[in-house]
């Protein structure tokens, strides 16, 4: 991308909620949200969340996100029924995500078909800072975000997928900004320090973006 600057860059936003890492390869996704960037800052109107129906019962886990019941889960649509939609936001641009790696693993596993350009962490890109706790909504509070995450996600709370999502998005830009207060930096500098390469397979297989 040479010196196209971040913000000209297609990139979208994505959290999900599962059901627990301790299902290993049943894991069910709970809840989806993507949210667009445009000129580097959330387009609410165009993001996309959805409740998903994992066809089976799950079990209420201290870590659920509270709300993700069977009651409320087995009247969403299953994930087969969205996905010609994640695809659409997300096929050929840059997934965005706090640790993002363990949302990617888990999408990926379900809709192995979904091609984005590359993934970028704000997680990494916190790493390379003074940050004490690196944690989502400790970022939200450190970098005075508040106030913008009530007005865009009100309705929504910590840890589930639309809040996490818009704060991903918010978060990006004021991480920007303190690495490269002077100018944005270009496409390929972001990525650099903030992209990530996840296995898609086994560990002698080469990874999506490698």
């Amino acid at each position: 991308m040479g010196s196209q600057l971040w913000h000209d860059t297609e990139i979208v936003a994505l959290d999900l909620e599962g059901s627990g890492a301790q299902d290993r390869d049943h894991e069910a996704i709970l809840e989806v949200a993507v949210v667009p960037l445009v000129h580097g800052q959330p387009d609410l109107d165009r993001a996309f969340t959805s409740l998903v129906n994992p066809g089976r019962p799950i079990p209420q886990r201290p870590w659920i996100s509270p709300g993700l019941t069977d009651a409320v889960l087995t009247e969403a649509p299953p994930l087969n029924a969205i996905a010609a939609q994640l695809a659409e936001l997300m096929n050929g641009r840059w997934v965005l995500g706090h640790n993002v790696k363990v949302d990617w693993r888990l999408l990926s596993r379900h809709l192995p078909d979904l091609r984005p350009a590359g993934l970028l962490d704000t997680l990494s890109l916190a790493r390379t800072m003074d940050f004490p706790d690196r944690s989502l909504s400790t970022l939200v509070e450190a970098l005075r975000l508040r106030e913008a995450m009530i007005a865009a996600a009100g309705g929504s709370q910590p840890h589930r997928a639309y809040w996490d999502t818009v704060a991903t998005a918010y978060l990006l830009p004021k991480l920007i900004y303190r690495l490269w207060p002077k100018k944005p930096p270009t496409f390929d500098s972001l990525r650099l320090a903030a992209s990530v390469t996840v296995p898609a397979g086994p560990a002698d297989q080469p990874g999506l973006f490698d």
